[in-house]
């Protein structure tokens, strides 16, 4: 939480920074400050309230076992999805949970004197404390018994996929999704860090190398909304256990109000835009005047000299700004006459005049700590991966929009002379230096040190979109301890589905009631008496709607693909071609498989899951 002196606004000074870098140039840093000072139109903004004041004891804790989907330990109540969570957790995070929860129960008992439940009734135990095994957290099969874990296929998947920098190539080190980051850590990782330079050479970022088990990648796009927020839980509790393990304080800013523009583009929140631009544009997940501002870049600007760092002119982009505000949604805007300074301007803009941060204000310490706390890389990428998991829907994807067109403009640095660092430099004070303010004392201080996090953020970019296996086999046990205690209302709902199916096939044309009932037919099939390891696979886009596939040790998502492309080889459509398998239902919500996935080992562990043919989500 920032101090009482962060409340204020200090002398600007370039020095204070000096300490963090060595000796390198930080001038795109304060040239883009002066740039930001130039445009801002107000001097100072309420829309965002930091809590700068002392906590009353226990609120902390109360407000982190909420954030962190516990809030039954609070209440009291025997909640269903509280304790399936508990029920997942590895011997780190428990630890990181009873250590909240202790501090919030003697809190609560000093103030209240009042009884409050015992730690021991949460984990369920009374005569032992709970014992968990540092080992490899595996997927699940649907009797809750841990799979044996597979041997990694030996398939690299380099940390960027384009060439940013010169990289020293005998340096890649392997990155495991497979155990929990802070089991992982090691007594060498828990010594006292010191505070490390900063160095601005890209060079020195190492290589690595994540590789794929025989469950393929997960990216987040890849999981049901519902999966994706009991990740976000976990990812709390695991960041807190990680930083439990290396003997840091994780802090976080206390947002008391929000407010914000109903409507307009800027200065507007993503998730009240999105609103908006869905009515034009459904299911889209980033802002339209985002997408388009990075779209006139992307065509045009990506090997102009400077772009980002060449500051375009205030009065011409603040003229630009009302234009747009006016008649963007009308589609009456004159894109020609926006030069590349001038949506350069406008996307920083945009990104600054947020009513929050990009990243939240609640976590920002938290991302200021990873770099001067922590000095390794790998660990630095670890605590930034859950961080990024800890996102809000919006603010990821957007973020996500963002990174993907930073990377484009380092790839062309030998035109536009804009190298990571340059760029990391010029973003730095855009994304963690809260719009209409002069910097604060420790913001001037972490100067350096939000560079190199927007630096790990476009270097690392690939990584940090892909959810850690380990969180999905915990999401797996999740669900499969929800099943457990909702099977009733789950044979209720499956009736309703089918009655629904059923209206619905009344109400098909005929042609398309025939494929209907097949379909209907094909899961009546899957539920019957299915031979082990055969699988039944849906397609209703493709004309043979269905096909049972026995599956073997070797087969992969895309032999399935492969397979049904060549039965409807003929008269098949593209939209049919340009699909993913699905898995659906059982211990997940809905997870797009990687083609490079084993079919088996998945059917081992969510043997009752459906198996669909469609188009990836966008």
């Amino acid at each position: 939480m920032l101090s009482d002196e962060s409340a204020h606004t200090p002398v600007f000074n370039r020095s204070i920074s000096e300490t963090s870098m060595d000796n390198s140039s930080m001038e795109d840093f304060w040239c883009e400050l002066k740039n930001i000072k130039e445009n801002s139109e107000n001097g100072s903004d309420d829309s965002l309230l930091v809590d700068v004041k002392p906590v009353d004891d226990g609120e902390l804790e109360a407000e982190w076992l909420q954030e962190a989907g516990l809030s039954n330990l609070i209440s009291g109540t025997q909640g269903h999805d509280g304790q399936a969570l508990l029920s997942t957790l590895t011997r780190t995070q428990a630890a990181a949970v009873q250590k909240r929860y202790n501090s919030y129960t003697q809190t609560m008992r000093k103030k209240n004197k009042h009884s409050v439940r015992d730690v021991r009734d949460i984990f369920g135990i009374h005569e032992t404390t709970p014992t968990f095994e540092a080992i490899p957290v595996s997927p699940l099969a649907t009797n809750g018994i841990q799979m044996p874990m597979k041997k990694p296929i030996r398939k690299p998947i380099t940390s960027n996929s384009c060439t940013l920098e010169k990289m020293n190539p005998a340096v890649a080190e392997e990155l495991s999704f497979e155990v929990s980051f802070s089991e992982s850590i090691v007594t060498n990782d828990k010594e006292k860090q010191t505070n490390q330079k900063i160095k601005k050479d890209d060079c020195i970022l190492p290589k690595f190398i994540v590789w794929k088990s025989r469950f393929g990648l997960t990216e987040v796009e890849d999981l049901s909304l519902e999966d994706m927020k009991k990740i976000r839980y976990l990812s709390l509790i695991e960041l807190t256990a990680f930083y439990d393990a290396l003997g840091i304080e994780l802090k976080r800013n206390r947002v008391l109000r929000v407010k914000g523009r109903e409507n307009g583009l800027f200065g507007v929140p993503l998730t009240t835009l999105l609103e908006n631009d869905q009515k034009k544009v459904p299911a889209t997940k980033v802002p339209l005047i985002f997408q388009k501002l990075l779209q006139r870049l992307e065509e045009t600007g990506l090997e102009t000299e400077g772009i980002l760092r060449v500051p375009g002119s205030a009065s011409r982009v603040k003229s630009l700004r009302e234009e747009l505000e006016l008649k963007f949604y009308n589609n009456t805007f004159d894109w020609k006459k926006v030069r590349n300074t001038d949506a350069a301007c406008l996307l920083k803009m945009f990104i600054r005049e947020l009513p929050t941060p990009l990243f939240t204000m609640e976590y920002l310490p938290a991302f200021i700590s990873l770099v001067e706390k922590i000095s390794k890389i790998k660990l630095q990428l670890q605590a930034l991966h859950l961080l990024i998991m800890l996102l809000p829907d919006a603010n990821r994807d957007t973020a996500k929009a963002l990174l993907h067109f930073l990377k484009k403009v380092v790839s062309n640095e030998v035109k536009n002379k804009m190298s990571l660092w340059n760029v990391s430099m010029i973003l730095a004070p855009n994304l963690f230096i809260y719009k209409g303010k002069s910097p604060s004392q420790e913001e001037m201080k972490a100067a350096a040190s939000t560079a190199h996090i927007v630096r790990l953020l476009i270097r690392y970019q690939d990584i940090l979109w892909t959810v850690p296996a380990f969180l999905i086999s915990q999401v797996r046990k999740m669900n499969e301890a929800a099943l457990n205690n909702n099977k009733k209302q789950l044979i209720f709902d499956k009736s309703v589905r089918k009655l629904l199916r059923r209206k619905t096939m009344e109400r098909e044309r005929p042609e398309r009631r025939e494929v209907l009932l097949q379909l209907h037919s094909a899961f009546i099939f899957q539920h019957c008496d299915v031979p082990e390891g055969v699988i039944r696979v849906y397609a209703p886009l493709h004309s043979k709607v269905s096909m049972a596939i026995q599956l073997n040790t070797r087969t992969k998502a895309k032999d399935i693909l492969a397979r049904f492309q060549c039965e409807n080889s003929h008269g098949t459509s593209d939209k049919s071609l340009n699909q993913s398998l699905y898995e659906i239902g059982g211990n997940i919500g809905e997870h797009c498989l990687d083609p490079d996935t084993y079919m088996l080992d998945v059917y081992h562990v969510n043997p009752n899951a459906e198996w669909i043919l469609k188009p990836k989500n966008s």
